[in-house]
């Protein structure tokens, strides 16, 4: 893929603050764009030929108090402001809560606080929605408590029942680690009623559209403030894992002029319809007569984003140019065909499908968007090597005796 002139080369501009991983990375750095990455000392991101800098944070033992004041250390020490980007719904809601705090520090594209909180939310998004005559499948929210008996629903049966929000404790109800569980019978929402109990947290129960995830389309865009569309692009799903309401694991590009030209429109017309500013995707899914119900809308920066950039459309690579004053490219109609893939889900995700090691292997070398790259080997080769020295010097000793 050829970089656009209208970016800075590596070598100027300000740089690219990451809160996320390498899908993220790639398609800034494809576009010339310096990226200070927040990870671990030991993430692979570390070795990666467009992290200029990282910046050491463990999420795992750190509080986001202790993560804001290492972002503004970082900021507030650069010469030139440098661009906030966030990958994940939970450092999405802590810029946009904080965002006058580090405003002083970054500069980053964020719609209204109360329009993400509603968009996060997903009972908050069902309500605006229905507000605005989206098409949405119907849904109610549901509270769990030891002292409460499944409630009597006013939707269609089955329906599915996820979390509000994306949260740890989701995963001691979906232990195969799915998005959400499908309810066939009020019945069996009785008998699974009481296992909800121990998460603590409200869920929707929601219409199931049928088919598989397959038929799961998106629209991904940026608005820019002037309310414009900047840039777009449309993709499908190929494989999740698990299969039922998983994980992408392998993406691909759709035609957004001709199969997907009906997505595009949609999708234009529910950003306009929500006022969104700044880069969103949108989900949809086509139910069996073809026509589009809109599952969810993420407003924030994501893993498609290394796809769209390999088609043609880089929209994080537009949003730095706009917050820095730079001229945007021309606009693009992203190529169809590109695929992405996470290497190590989507075998799983293959042989769960029944496809053979050596086709999905064929298809892998084909697949154009991988987050490990022949252009940018080192951060899959270097801890295999840094392993490999440390193991060497123990060949060949004999084992100590008593």
């Amino acid at each position: 893929m050829k970089r656009a002139t209208a970016f800075p080369s590596r070598k100027t501009g300000p740089l690219a603050c990451v809160l996320g991983d390498m899908d993220l990375v790639r398609p800034l750095g494809l576009a010339g764009i310096r990226c200070a990455v927040v990870a671990s000392e030991r993430s692979w991101l570390a070795h990666s030929r467009y992290t200029e800098r990282i910046l050491p944070f463990n999420a795992e033992h750190g509080s986001e108090e202790e993560l804001i004041e290492t972002l503004e250390r970082f900021g507030m020490g650069q010469a030139q402001q440098p661009v906030l980007y966030f990958e994940e719904d939970a450092h999405l809601l802590m810029v946009s809560r904080h965002r006058d705090r580090l405003a002083a520090a970054f500069r980053f594209a964020l719609p209204d606080a109360g329009f993400i909180e509603q968009l996060v939310d997903k009972a908050r998004f069902q309500a605006m929605a229905e507000e605005l005559a989206l098409p949405v499948p119907r849904a109610r929210r549901l509270h769990p408590t030891p002292d409460s008996g499944a409630p009597e629903l006013d939707l269609q049966y089955p329906l599915v029942i996820k979390p509000l929000t994306r949260r740890e404790s989701w995963g001691a109800i979906e232990r195969s680690g799915g998005k959400a569980i499908r309810v066939d019978r009020p019945a069996d929402l009785h008998v699974l009623w009481p296992s909800l109990w121990p998460s603590g947290i409200d869920l929707l129960a929601q219409e199931l559209i049928p088919g598989p995830e397959t038929r799961i389309e998106s629209y991904h865009v940026y608005v820019d403030g002037q309310g414009q569309v900047a840039g777009e692009f449309t993709g499908r799903k190929i494989r999740t894992y698990p299969a039922d309401y998983g994980y992408s694991t392998a993406l691909t590009v759709t035609d957004s002029r001709g199969e997907a030209a009906d997505v595009v429109s949609l999708g234009r017309d529910v950003a306009a319809r929500i006022g969104l500013r700044g880069v969103a995707k949108f989900d949809f899914k086509r139910a069996s007569d073809g026509s589009l119900l809109l599952l969810e809308i993420n407003p924030r920066f994501n893993l498609w984003h290394h796809l769209g950039a390999v088609a043609g459309v880089n929209l994080p690579a537009l949003v730095y140019a706009d917050l820095t004053g730079r001229a945007r490219p021309r606009p693009a109609v992203a190529r169809p065909g590109p695929c992405w893939c996470r290497i190590d889900k989507d075998r799983l995700a293959a042989r769960e499908a029944g496809i053979s090691t050596l086709s999905w292997v064929a298809w892998v070398a084909r697949c154009e968007a991988k987050p490990i790259a022949w252009d940018d080997p080192m951060p899959f080769l270097k801890p295999k090597l840094a392993r490999l020295l440390r193991v060497l010097p123990l060949i060949g000793r004999s084992p100590r005796t008593a």
